[in-house]
């Protein structure tokens, strides 16, 4: 039998429409896409690093809460404003995640206000 169960906490931004921010399905936990946005003032700092790093704590609270946590992520996706940043968010990106990299995908979108955007994907922990 398959099971689904959202997630929510306090320590990530609160969600913008009909959407969970985490959900656990099974041994997995699937993220909405979390943006730099402080969850406590709702400030987004100014650049693609500071941006980055934001986004993978807000990213990292939603796994933290669906009993997860950076180290078991296995897949993201990022959505950059402008691709010409991909360097300066690679660099941001690899020194705030624990090795092994998950596996991912970056995107250029249109985004409103932030320059990145992260979603995942996790394992449980045992």
């Amino acid at each position: 039998m398959t099971s689904r169960e959202p997630v929510s906490t306090e320590n990530a931004p609160r969600p913008a429409g009909a959407y969970n921010q985490a959900m656990v399905a099974d041994r997995f936990v699937f993220t909405a896409g979390f943006g730099p946005q402080d969850p406590a003032t709702g400030e987004i700092p100014a650049g693609i690093e500071a941006q980055t790093v934001q986004t993978i704590r807000n990213l990292e609270a939603a796994l933290v809460a669906a009993g997860s946590g950076l180290d078991l992520l296995v897949k993201t996706t990022v959505h950059l404003a402008d691709l010409a940043d991909w360097a300066a968010f690679d660099a941001a990106y690899g020194a705030a995640l624990p090795t092994p990299h998950p596996v991912r995908t970056t995107v250029g979108s249109q985004l409103s206000g932030i320059l990145v955007e992260i979603d995942g994907v996790a394992l449980l922990r045992s």
